[in-house]
């Protein structure tokens, strides 16, 4: 008897709050579907190409039709939100893949490849991303005064995924629905990009925006040092020079380098230097040996081969097979993976 009365006790008090709480779990899930599928009509309605840049300069929209092959790039500090499709990124041997339930935040500048992996005409991939700022993110740091980073703290990879939630859809969609009233953008977009900057500290990501945002920790030291590689990636490449810029010794350079990028300095370097000769045959249509020449390669057989390796193609056929990708997306061509037809 006294069992049951218990068992009738407990019942009565955590019966109710069990289900409060799981009536605001489904509650914030119906939030989450409601904000994605207002951002699906929103980013379909305001990119009508591959790429748009909105009247919000930090916020870019992407569009794509087909899945795509790995193409290498930058990412550059950002927030990236997927609603609709799904995309994969590869960091050296670190493979992200994302969907609509994830957000990716990248603190530093990374070349990585990237290729969207879910896409058709009825149902197109759609992103957005927007620009993060350090020196803002510093800015809320002391407003909200936040924990301060250690100097001490090892340094950590500058790329993540996240579980998304509301706390980001929200502010994201009321982003997005300045685009419709370009007016407001001036006094609202500042208020809506420190919400969302405030939510994302608060996030598994925030770790790695308090370090970029922070004077003397070691991902800003190692930032500094990405810059500096990234000035200087035609020139011989001086490892010692790296490192005093980072203000650290050559082996805990290394070290923290390799952490935040998964790669080696040198590693970083060759990735930029052949992105850049990429970037040159395909845009300004030059030789191999010449966009060789101009981001530092002496030896045209070593270009050849590190080229090859990186893109799976040699230089002069990758070039022309990127440009005829081009030229079908121009053309409103629908073929899939487009350089099979030319460069099979």
């Amino acid at each position: 008897m006294a069992d049951c009365l218990i068992l009738l006790y407990l019942e009565w008090c955590w019966l109710p709050r069990l289900l409060g709480v799981g009536m605001a779990w489904r509650n914030k899930e119906a939030r989450m579907v409601g904000n994605l599928a207002e951002l699906q009509k929103l980013v379909l309605r305001h990119c009508a190409h591959s790429t748009v840049t909105t009247a919000i300069p930090e916020l870019t929209l992407y569009r794509a039709e087909v899945v795509s092959e790995p193409i290498p790039f930058v990412f550059e500090p950002r927030v990236y939100v997927i609603v609709q499709g799904k995309k994969q990124v590869m960091l050296r041997d670190r493979v992200f893949d994302y969907d609509d339930s994830h957000y990716l935040v990248t603190a530093v500048d990374l070349p990585v490849a990237g290729c969207i992996t879910q896409a058709t005409p009825e149902r197109p991939y759609l992103a957005l991303c927007l620009a993060l700022d350090p020196a803002l993110i510093a800015e809320l740091l002391l407003v909200v005064n936040d924990q301060q980073v250690d100097p001490n703290q090892a340094c950590i990879m500058g790329m993540g995924l996240s579980p998304l939630n509301s706390a980001i859809t929200e502010p994201l969609l009321r982003l997005m629905k300045l685009l419709d009233q370009p007016e407001d953008i001036p006094i609202l977009k500042p208020l809506i990009v420190r919400e969302l900057l405030y939510r994302l500290l608060q996030g598994d990501q925030g770790c790695a925006l308090r370090q970029i945002a922070t004077a003397g920790s070691n991902l800003s030291h190692i930032n500094r040092a990405i810059h500096w590689i990234a000035q200087h990636y035609a020139e011989p490449f001086d490892i010692g020079r790296a490192a005093r810029v980072a203000g650290m010794g050559l082996s805990t350079f290394h070290r923290h380098f390799r952490a935040a990028t998964n790669m080696s300095p040198l590693q970083y370097r060759t990735q930029l230097r052949l992105q850049e000769a990429r970037r040159r045959m395909v845009s300004e249509n030059v030789d191999a040996a010449e966009a060789a020449f101009a981001v530092g390669y002496e030896s045209p057989s070593q270009f050849s081969r590190e080229y090859r390796r990186m893109f799976g193609r040699p230089p002069a056929t990758d070039a022309l097979c990127v440009r005829a990708d081009q030229l079908l997306e121009r053309n409103g061509a629908r073929a899939l993976y487009a350089h099979q037809v030319h460069c099979a």
